[in-house]
């Protein structure tokens, strides 16, 4: 078992792991609104936008679960922020991969990130609810 001080910075460095994720989510956004334009049909570009937004989201969300985990040591709230990382890096990278291959069997590759997302959301309603609990909340 993990002390609270580890828990707290593996929490910290999640979140700051994630944030950074953010900005990567920022520069490849912009990068196929100004980059990939002319150079991909309108579908790859819809593709693209979609890995970019599931990208910005899912950091975000990373980065609340890092510092729920950092603030009250919960190891749901981590496993929650790895498997939103886990679930970028499936979902997102497999679709940025597919629009700059052009290999459309790097689609199937997206669902196992799109798994990893619902059971992220999952872990966080989890952590939230048992800290719920332990303030007697519910």
């Amino acid at each position: 078992m993990l002390s609270r001080k580890v828990r707290a910075e593996h929490g910290w460095r999640l979140a700051a792991v994630a944030a950074a994720l953010g900005g990567l989510a920022v520069a490849l956004g912009a990068f196929g609104t100004h980059g990939l334009a002319d150079a991909v049909s309108p579908d790859r570009l819809a593709t693209w936008r979609t890995a970019a937004q599931y990208h910005l989201v899912h950091a975000l969300a990373a980065v609340g679960a890092g510092v729920l985990a950092a603030m009250r040591g919960s190891s749901s709230a981590r496993w929650a922020g790895w498997l939103f990382l886990a679930g970028v890096v499936l979902f997102s990278g497999s679709l940025y991969a597919l629009v700059l291959l052009d290999l459309g069997v790097l689609g199937a590759v997206a669902p196992l990130g799109g798994l990893a997302f619902v059971a992220g959301w999952g872990a966080l309603a989890a952590a939230l609810w048992r800290d719920g609990e332990r303030k007697g909340l519910s």
